[in-house]
């Protein structure tokens, strides 16, 4: 898949955990991984919303596209 959802680094720089988060977002740990692991086969814009609230961003900031060329293997 060409989307990238950059989640890792933007808990990184917030200094959250997945729990942490996952509460915040109201959604559960186990779908926050299926998200940071690039399984996620579609994001409800409620979700999205959530998470562009908790962690004070776009929604650019949270996914990009890649050439699937250039995107990395999981």
């Amino acid at each position: 898949m060409a989307i990238i959802i950059d989640l890792d680094l933007l808990l990184t720089q917030r200094g959250l955990s997945v729990g942490e988060f996952a509460a915040a977002v109201g959604i559960t740990p186990a779908n926050i991984a299926v998200l940071k692991n690039g399984r996620a086969k579609a994001v409800r814009f409620t979700t999205l919303d959530a998470i562009c609230r908790t962690l004070g961003c776009q929604p650019g900031d949270v996914l990009r596209w890649v050439p699937d060329d250039e995107t990395p293997a999981h």
